[in-house]
């Protein structure tokens, strides 16, 4: 049987261009469908975007430590139409780059939605069909919002890139990584910020102690976060949002954005019609190869909700084209990541968590917290954290967190010593660079704790 393609990608995202760009580079017949941007969520509502609003966001503490290092440095106010401006800008100049990467990687490309009609043929949005040998999905994931009164009142961080102007006050409901890179970033260019999470601390799932810290530096820095604590509805009055909160307070804000989860997007593709298995969060079900339940149709990125990074993205395409096109069956190591966090302070972690490690066997805690030299200096009362987590059998460092300016920098390169498998003594061994706040790591010889 013959086809019109070899490969049919449905999503342009970081993931389905990667994969469309090095099957084509193989020889393969390539096309690729998306229906909003090329980019996707990192390059265009998500990774990008934020990073640059968190360099604008940390400028604003910069001229009172410019003070206190002698600089006559005078504060000014800070332009959102300005910075949005050249936000947009960029996020335009980097669809563009795509969509060339595409194009002269000979990928056919369709600026319409697709589906699925069987286990070769998706359907355009215009009524055309295509059939394909293969076909991947990466169609990522969006923001979803809670079912409540007053919910069409709130805006998602897809949203939040696009606002006339900045509110004067804004409510953050949530406690992950969203909600509270958000509440960094926002409160740093001067909005008064509030954050509203149900759970008992924010960022669940990390470590303990630096999600602790966190919480504890935002509070500190003027974010009036409330632990604990939902909203039961909310409605119009006048200009600002009357929000009804379940600790029994009612508040006016301006804004407010809801960082309550994201879903896969997986409606109204026509996949379990065809067999593709799906599953309770609405995500393609695939296997250690991103091989669906249909042979001929493969999923990665978001939109299988396994690790929900572009890296990780990227590399599920890259090892789908190695599986597929180049016979060489690739299964994706979803083992160790390093991880950023781009709240203020920023987190970097790699790794166990001293829970997790704790359940799992016998460890040791190394942790040291104290003031940076560059802040201490300028009168600033923050605290940073180093932290391993060693196992005692084979003392291997089964986890690395850090919280501190830089700390995503700092935790690639730790990352690739955990992933090697070094020991505490590797660090050990290793020579500090100092005076640098990451020197901590390999100076610290006595455990905190045991576990």
């Amino acid at each position: 049987m013959s086809f019109d393609y070899d490969l049919f990608v449905i999503g342009g995202g970081s993931g389905g261009v990667r994969a469309a760009r090095v099957a084509a580079a193989e020889g393969v017949k390539v096309a690729l469908a998306e229906e909003d941007r090329y980019g996707g969520t990192c390059v265009i509502r998500g990774c990008v975007p934020k990073k640059l609003m968190v360099f604008a966001s940390e400028y604003s503490g910069m001229v009172e430590d410019a003070a206190a290092y002698g600089w006559d440095i005078k504060p000014g106010p800070f332009s959102w139409d300005n910075f949005k401006g050249k936000l947009h800008a960029e996020l335009d100049r980097l669809e563009g780059v795509y969509r060339k990467l595409l194009a002269n990687s000979g990928v056919e490309t369709f600026d319409q939605r697709a589906k699925l009609v069987d286990a070769h043929t998706v359907e355009l949005a215009d009524g055309t069909q295509k059939s394909a040998k293969h076909i991947l999905l990466a169609m990522g994931g969006r923001p979803v919002m809670p079912d409540m009164p007053g919910v069409e009142l709130g805006i998602t961080s897809n949203d939040i890139f696009h606002l006339e102007k900045l509110p004067e006050d804004m409510l953050i409901i949530g406690g992950g990584y969203i909600a509270c890179e958000f509440a960094g970033i926002m409160h740093g260019l001067g909005v008064k910020t509030t954050q509203y999470y149900r759970g008992a601390q924010i960022l669940r799932g990390f470590d303990d102690e630096a999600r602790g810290l966190i919480c504890e530096e935002m509070c500190q820095r003027g974010i009036d976060v409330h632990l604990g604590t939902n909203i039961l509805s909310m409605e119009k009055d006048g200009d600002k949002i009357r929000v009804k909160a379940t600790n029994g307070t009612e508040r006016l804000f301006d804004q407010v954005m809801f960082a309550t989860g994201r879903a896969p997007n997986t409606e109204g593709m026509g996949l379990e019609e065809i067999g593709v298995q799906i599953g309770r969060k609405g995500e393609v079900v695939v296997d250690e190869y991103s091989q669906t339940a249909v042979p001929s149709v493969y999923a990665v990125g978001d939109v299988t909700d396994r690790v929900n990074l572009t890296p990780v993205a990227i590399r599920e395409g890259m090892a789908f084209v190695e599986t597929v096109f180049k016979g060489n069956p690739t299964p994706v190591d979803h083992e160790l990541i390093p991880t950023a966090i781009f709240t203020q302070p920023e987190m970097g972690t790699v790794g166990l968590s001293e829970e997790e490690a704790a359940e799992q066997e016998p460890i040791e805690v190394y942790a040291t917290s104290f003031k940076p030299m560059q802040q201490s200096f300028a009168g600033r009362a923050e605290r940073v954290l180093m932290k391993l987590i060693v196992s005692k059998a084979t003392r291997k460092v089964l986890g690395c967190h850090i919280v501190a300016p830089g700390a995503g920098e700092m935790i690639q390169l730790a990352g690739i010593a955990v992933k090697m498998g070094a020991t505490k003594e590797d660090f050990d061994r290793t020579v500090a660079v100092h005076p640098t706040m990451s020197e901590e790591i390999v100076t610290m010889k006595t455990p905190v704790r045991s576990a």
